[in-house]
């Protein structure tokens, strides 16, 4: 059998072996944005590090803990701070959850992301829902054997972020007076922060923000047959005409800020779908 099949039954055993329900919507939470998780109800919490084959978190802003429970009336399995290529550790393991997740019964996926606004529009504490990505500097994590289980060897991306679900954000949005953008999200490896010649290719090549994560996840989880929402909390301005020299201190802080209305958002989201 696929060692990768194995360590995602064994997590997922173990996960299911501390829950009593079956969660259908997955949460991934990026920097400064776990506090979502905190309005989960009846909550389950499993740290990373009792999970087998889970990684650890090891950047600031990222809790390192599974919660499960109760959402708006919906149940939910959110994890509290991700995975990152730049960590070290391989996608294989980046997008390790979000297989478990698809074992343990999600079949929709919410992915946050704390990300650099390339439109000069987009200035810190603007949202943007994620119509599509440009993945082009990180890997593809389906590289390798590929398991029929997982998902067919070569998954259609033509929709990977579900029209459904930004329909259904945008229109929450607007009854809730949040203002909302869409555009497309562009991946870098990380960890250094893009130089402006590369942000200027990034504008070219028609991305509207950058950042460090997300498109790996995605692919597993499009690969997994799973419908996602991807959201963006725009915390700096990435635009080289007008950008200043980005820290992970600032973008922490803006995420914090823009908390009430993300969380806001997205439970209203949850209630609705």
């Amino acid at each position: 059998m696929n060692v990768v099949k194995i360590k995602v039954q064994e997590a997922a055993q173990f996960i299911k072996n501390k829950i009593n329900t079956i969660p259908s919507i997955g949460l991934i939470l990026g920097s400064g944005l776990g506090s979502l998780a905190d309005e989960i109800e009846n909550a389950r919490i499993i740290d990373y590090t009792d999970i087998p084959y889970f990684p650890e978190s090891t950047v600031e802003g990222h809790e390192g803990r599974l919660v499960i429970g109760e959402l708006e009336g919906k149940i939910v399995v959110a994890m509290q701070g991700r995975f990152h290529y730049y960590e070290g550790y391989t996608l294989e393991e980046v997008t390790f959850p979000v297989r478990v997740m698809k074992a343990i019964g999600v079949n929709t996926l919410i992915v946050t992301n704390a990300a650099g606004g390339l439109r000069k529009d987009l200035g810190p504490g603007s949202l943007m829902l994620i119509t599509d990505h440009i993945n082009i500097m990180i890997p593809n994590p389906l590289i390798g054997p590929n398991d029929p289980e997982f998902g067919v060897r070569f998954p259609d991306m033509s929709e990977a972020y579900s029209k459904e679900l930004i329909s259904l954000a945008r229109q929450v949005a607007k009854e809730q007076n949040i203002e909302v953008t869409t555009g497309v999200y562009a991946p870098i490896s990380g960890p250094t922060y893009s130089t402006k010649a590369e942000l200027r290719m990034l504008i070219q090549l028609g991305a509207d923000a950058v950042g460090m994560s997300t498109a790996p996840e995605v692919i597993v989880a499009n690969h997994g047959g799973m419908k996602v929402l991807g959201i963006s909390c725009i915390t700096d301005s990435a635009n080289p005409d007008i950008m200043h020299p980005p820290n992970h201190e600032e973008i922490v802080k803006v995420a914090n800020a823009t908390r009430p209305k993300f969380i806001q958002l997205v439970k209203e989201i949850i209630q609705r779908y």
